[in-house]
């Protein structure tokens, strides 16, 4: 008499369920185990049964010889062998990103033409400029009867000889900012030339440092033309009318940086041309310079009997020191340009 076989049952350290049987040569894989587990069977009950069957051993590393080794060679040689030739070391795919993923990977295909340099895409100096007009136009707001005061004085001629005006230190503060808007305006004029005429490669790290340094060139220029005024004025001219001038000519810088504002504007966001805001800024700087002469007559030589003298004191205290300026500017582009 036969019993009957259990459904499942284990036979050697084989796992037997209904009529499948694992012969004994059969390696068994992680799927055949859990194949073997019913349906319901939890995560827990699954981890455990793998665990049962398959323990950690250690792990036996092939000691057979490359066989992937050049020709003429019996067997292959350890790259990390210092004294390994160097064409056995590297290959044509030794440093291909896939041969070896390590490495970045880049970018594939042609490279496109990069962007040209534009003013108008240059996010410091919209700020800059963005800035300057922002508090200008506060400045203007909290200003406007001072600037009627100073622009009325400016054209009347009073019949004891003076033309002063008194300011306040609010007044004051406004007027530098404007020489300092003034100096900023110019820089960026000089920048654009450089660009439309020696190119733009130039030996320092940033272009952004020539507009430094043409702001550190205007502002000295301003400071030292106000040092011979006042030296050549405190020789021949008493106090009075040295401080006149001095206010004169501060109130002057101030409007040549307004007529300039709309200059750099065109010129940065609208397209126009070199040639025209060369054009322009020419016209500005003989209505300065009309200006200048005028003032300069009205407070020093309007009362002198040889006319004579202004043209002197003009020429050696405007036009000299301009043409100097000018042409500092020009060696100073010269040495800081890239020339191929």
């Amino acid at each position: 008499m036969m019993l009957q076989q259990d459904s499942v049952v284990v036979h050697e350290g084989v796992a037997v369920q209904g009529d499948s049987v694992a012969p004994k040569h059969t390696p068994i894989t992680p799927a055949m185990v859990l194949s073997w587990l019913p349906r319901s069977a939890t995560p827990a009950q699954q981890d455990s049964a793998i665990q049962a069957h398959f323990k950690p051993s250690e792990i036996r590393w092939s000691q057979r010889p490359d066989t992937l080794h050049l020709p003429g060679h019996d067997k292959g040689r350890n790259l990390l062998d210092t004294q390994l030739p160097q064409y056995y070391r590297e290959g044509f795919f030794s440093k291909d990103t896939l041969f070896h993923p390590e490495l970045p990977g880049g970018r594939y295909g042609v490279a496109g033409d990069p962007v040209p340099y534009s003013v108008h895409g240059d996010n410091v100096i919209t700020s800059l400029l963005l800035v300057c007009f922002v508090m200008a136009v506060i400045a203007f707001a909290n200003s406007r009867t001072f600037i009627v005061r100073q622009a009325k004085s400016f054209f009347y001629v009073s019949h004891g000889g003076t033309t002063e005006v008194v300011e306040t230190s609010n007044e004051l503060r406004f007027q530098g900012f404007l020489v300092l808007l003034t100096s900023i305006l110019l820089s960026l004029l000089f920048y654009f030339y450089t660009l439309s005429h020696y190119g733009d490669t130039f030996v320092l790290q940033s272009q952004y440092h020539l507009i430094a340094i043409y702001l550190a060139m205007v502002v000295g220029f301003f400071l030292v033309k106000g040092l011979l005024y006042t030296a050549v004025n405190m020789v021949f001219f008493d106090g009075k009318r040295n401080g006149q001038w001095l206010k004169a000519l501060l109130f002057i810088t101030s409007i040549e940086g307004v007529l300039l504002f709309p200059a750099v504007i065109l010129q940065a966001y609208f397209g126009l041309s070199i040639q025209n805001v060369e054009i322009y800024f020419i016209i500005v700087l003989i209505i300065v310079k009309i200006l200048t002469i005028y003032k300069c007559y009205v407070i020093f030589f309007r009362q002198s009997v040889v006319k004579l003298q202004i043209i002197l004191y003009f020429c050696t205290l405007e036009i000299v020191p301009l043409l100097a300026f000018w042409g500092a500017l020009v060696i100073t582009a010269n040495n800081l340009k890239i020339n191929f």
